[in-house]
Formats: C-alpha cells, sequence, structure tokens
C-alpha cells in the first residue's frame, strides 16, 4: 500500500477523532473555560493579557511572562485539579522547545514531595514535560529528581526565604540516568530561579553534561 495513502488515513483518522472529541468535550479556554477552537489555549478576552517571554539566556528559557490569562490558567491547573489543563500547557511548551532540538538527551521535571502529590492528586510539571520529551525525541525521566524535604510553597514566601526553603530539597534518584547526558529541566513558574537552582545543583552532583531550564511563565 503506497506510504503517501496510509499517511491520508492516518490524518484523516486523526482529524475525525479530535471532530468526535471536540463534540463530547469541547474546548475550553484555559483560563475562563469560555468555548474556544481545537488546539486553542485561550479565548480572544484572555488573550490580550497573555506576553510572550523575551529573554536573551538559551540556558533559562520561559514561555511567557507570568500574569494575566497565563496566571490564571497555572492556578486552576495547580490548585482547582484541573490536571485536564497540563497537557495543554505543556504542548505549547513542546513548541516553543523546538529550537532545542539534537541538543536534549533527556527532559526532566521539578518533583512534588509525595506528600504534596497526594493532596494535589498529579504533577503539572511531569505532565508539561511529557509532550516536550517527545517533541524533542528525548528520554522522560519524570522520576529522576525527588523531592526529599516537603518544604512551604514558595509563593507563599519572600526573595530572601525561597534559595533557604529548597536548599538540598532535592536528590537524584537515578544518577546513571543523568550522568553525561544533556538535560531539559521543566517547571511551571520561575520567579526567583531559587527552586529550579537546588535541582540544578544535584543534577550537576549527578554529573549532568549541561542542563538547560524551562518554564511556562517568569515571574518578574
Amino acid at each position: 500500500m503506497p506510504t503517501s495513502w496510509l499517511n491520508t488515513a492516518a490524518a484523516f483518522q486523526r482529524l475525525a477523532l479530535e471532530a468526535a472529541a471536540e463534540l463530547i468535550a469541547p474546548t475550553q479556554c484555559a483560563a475562563c473555560d469560555a468555548r474556544v477552537k481545537p488546539r486553542t489555549l485561550f479565548c480572544a478576552s484572555c488573550a490580550v493579557s497573555v506576553v510572550p517571554h523575551t529573554s536573551h539566556d538559551a540556558r533559562h528559557m520561559a514561555v511567557f511572562a507570568y500574569g494575566g490569562a497565563v496566571a490564571q490558567a497555572i492556578a486552576r491547573c495547580k490548585y482547582d485539579h484541573r490536571a485536564d489543563l497540563a497537557p495543554r500547557l505543556g504542548e505549547i511548551m513542546a513548541a516553543a522547545a523546538e529550537p532545542l532540538a539534537g541538543q536534549v538527551d533527556v527532559v526532566v521535571s521539578v518533583p512534588l514531595h509525595p506528600n504534596r502529590l497526594v493532596e494535589r492528586g498529579f504533577d503539572q510539571a511531569a505532565l508539561f514535560a511529557r509532550p516536550i520529551a517527545k517533541q524533542l525525541a528525548a528520554a522522560l525521566l519524570p522520576r529522576a529528581l525527588a523531592r526529599v524535604r516537603d518544604t512551604p510553597r514558595q509563593a507563599i514566601l519572600d526573595r530572601n526565604a525561597r534559595a533557604t526553603n529548597v536548599s538540598a530539597a532535592f536528590v537524584v534518584r537515578t544518577p546513571e540516568a543523568i550522568a553525561w547526558r544533556r538535560v531539559l529541566l521543566v517547571d511551571d513558574v520561575r520567579t526567583t530561579g531559587a527552586t529550579l537552582s537546588a535541582c540544578i545543583t544535584a543534577l550537576r552532583s549527578a554529573g549532568a553534561q549541561s542542563i538547560v531550564t524551562m518554564v511556562f511563565a517568569q515571574r518578574d
């Protein structure tokens, strides 16, 4: 059977499945639940508050500036138990990560402490990381890092307390999977960078060759 026919058939099947899914569960704005077109994250009203993040540091990437609809989507995902939003946010990150293709061996996410994981029911950073790893054809290692101290939420602390809060809070579970690998470290929000820095310290101690970080939003 010709390859072109198979590709056409597969594309038709994918579109049919997407259409069926849209009838069953229409796509909604990640910030306000207004109806939006498939593969659209925000409605027109919410989209006006979305600001792309501009950074010249290729080692620390962010897709958006924190605020408006972006902040609302993250808060709903994490605190309103909206695990369904995480893959959609991750797909946006995956598209933004395309320039890293060929430069990353493994994708690692910033982990929740087991107590917080039980409370929330899912790890949003791990769900963000999945489509990114697929986009980059890199190994996904959602359990490579472990949070060994149940620290207070960074969001409730001032800037000076954040670094102390997460100091030595992370360890690498599988050093052999990290040693000499080029690592992409994924999280939802970066404010001071204290959490990411603590994870970077652990990854470097396990022998990572290089580490790039990526977040959905940067809070300045």
